[in-house]
């Protein structure tokens, strides 16, 4: 635990609490005005951002992963803080109780209208979602089921004098059919849908896949700015018509063209206070997620000019480094590190499915994370398994290392806590306990997703029960190389090297868990006295 000394000598520096949080592995401000891409490396796919006055909020897709979509604040576009969560669970909770990978929040629209922002999203089971606030960064309504139905996703509305409409796309895994952009129009409230819609873009032939609409109007034109081609190699597309349901002229506004930056496309258009236009997109970067690009953007007759012509054939490419769009704004960055005051996890945090209190104390006062051995149950490894606290990989070079002290109760083996990279397959490094000992081990399990069990690759004795778990990801395919110190000064490796895996939809993820295997008895906690993210 963290000596009772320090936290007397910080209650006198009240001024650190105040400071900006800023990553040791990854900053995109480059202290003199201008930025480089990507503003951030990690997996925030999807985003949608707004400017409410002065303040830019973003929020992207979080598939099962709870609490669901992030609240990101920003000055400039450029250095980002996580500030809220708008969904604390998701529905059905019945499903969601349990993980549902590749499922849940997708491609979500962040709107303010009439002094309350609206957050619309597309669950590809259930149907477009809507919840909204007049506190961004307070409680979030409920959400309410605007339209029901299969495959109906990545939805976005907009008011317009005396008509409120709901643009969507198709997932053609549930609705049959994809690469078509469907309108809807709703009440004024905007809680629920009052046609059968119409569709107003065909992309079969020349731009499959188009999806992840958003719709917005600039002066006499209403514009929908739509990705198409795929995750991976996709390019933005940008269509404009005088009436919104069409006919639609079309244009590919960005691409990778003559750079190596893959399927630059799905995003937000924004303006800054000056009335400058960015568009922040993302970038797919496989096991590390879809990172998040900010371009500038201009207007040419009447068309979005995206990033920068390289190549000359008139549509728009990534540019690598820019002025930023506000100048004089701190240094900050999501967090990585914790220290889990009040026994809290921090807003970087997410779990594999809805949250239940069971699963961790958060006791006020407290200042280490005590996670609870949940029973693994019948599941044969963690793929399936909720209580893992999980956050996204940072930066392309990283480590992390954290504190930890198992608790067995009546020592009982089959308890197991650890820190862990998680994805179809994963890898942890781990403290358990048998023989009436504590072991460090290297745990391996290839194929999770298909249910295969774990494999104990290396396991070393314990003094104690406690130790210092380090991992070591590094580019260009994350591969992790673990290691642990008794002393928390020199390190050993343990096992053999892992090659991280992304989950389905989203980038491997890392963080901590603690569990039980079936049949044991109940009882035993893990506390976590810090997380911490260096070179």
């Amino acid at each position: 635990m963290k000596r009772s000394c320090f936290l007397m000598c910080i209650m006198f520096v009240p001024s650190l609490f105040a400071q900006n949080y800023i990553s040791k592995v990854w900053q995109s401000d480059n202290g003199d005005g201008t930025y480089t891409n990507p503003v951030l490396y990690a997996d925030y796919s999807d985003p949608d951002v707004i400017r409410v006055g002065e303040d830019f909020y973003m929020t992207v897709s979080s598939f099962n992963c709870t609490p669901g979509l992030p609240i990101l604040h920003s000055k400039d576009l450029v250095n980002w803080e996580i500030v809220n969560y708008a969904l604390e669970k998701q529905i059905p909770e019945e499903v969601f109780n349990k993980p549902q990978h590749s499922k849940g929040v997708w491609a979500p629209s962040i709107r303010y209208h009439k002094n309350e922002f609206y957050i619309y999203w597309g669950d590809p089971d259930f149907g477009v979602y809507m919840i909204k606030t007049n506190d961004v960064y307070g409680k979030w309504s409920k959400p309410i089921l605007v339209l029901e139905g299969k495959g109906i996703i990545d939805p976005c509305p907009l008011w317009d004098a005396e008509n409120t409409y709901l643009i969507h796309a198709w997932a053609g895994s549930r609705a049959g059919i994809n690469s078509m952009l469907t309108m809807r129009t709703m009440n004024a409230e905007g809680t629920t849908v009052l046609d059968d819609g119409k569709n107003v873009f065909d992309g079969h032939g020349k731009h499959h896949t188009v999806e992840g609409p958003k719709l917005y109007k600039k002066g006499s034109y209403y514009y929908i700015l739509a990705p198409a081609g795929g995750v991976e190699r996709g390019w933005q597309l940008a269509l404009r018509s005088k009436n919104i349901y069409g006919p639609y002229e079309e244009k590919i506004v960005l691409e990778q063209g003559s750079t190596a930056i893959n399927g630059p496309h799905q995003g937000a258009w924004v303006t800054s206070a000056y009335g400058t236009s960015w568009f922040v997109h993302f970038q797919d970067q496989a096991v590390y997620g879809r990172v998040l690009w900010l371009e500038p953007m201009s207007w040419k007759n009447n068309w979005p000019v995206v990033g920068e012509d390289l190549d000359g054939n008139g549509v728009g490419e990534p540019i690598l480094a820019y002025e930023k769009p506000v100048q004089g704004m701190p240094i900050t960055s999501p967090k990585e590190d914790d220290e889990f005051d009040n026994g809290k996890p921090g807003l970087q945090w997410q779990w594999y499915a809805n949250a239940s209190v069971k699963w961790s104390a958060q006791i006020p006062g407290t200042d280490y994370l005590r996670l609870f051995a949940i029973s693994k149950k019948e599941e044969p490894n963690l793929w399936n398994v909720p209580n893992l606290l999980l956050q996204k990989l940072p930066a392309p070079n990283f480590k992390t290392t954290t504190k930890v002290t198992l608790t067995t109760e009546w020592n009982t083996p089959g308890k197991i806590a650890g820190l862990i990279m998680m994805g179809q397959s994963y890898a942890y490094i781990g403290i358990a306990y048998h023989d009436e000992k504590y072991w460090v081990q290297q745990v391996i399990c290839n194929k999770a997703i298909e249910g295969l069990e774990e494999k104990i690759i290396d396991e070393k004795e314990l003094k104690s029960n406690t130790v210092f778990l380090r991992m070591k990801v590094s580019a260009p395919n994350a591969n992790c190389v673990f290691s642990y110190s008794e002393d928390g000064k020199i390190f050993k490796e343990i096992g053999t090297g892992f090659i991280a895996e992304k989950d389905l939809w989203i980038s491997a993820k890392m963080g901590v868990f603690c569990v039980s295997e079936k049949n044991v008895r109940m009882g035993g906690y893990a506390d976590f006295d810090w997380f911490k993210v260096e070179k």
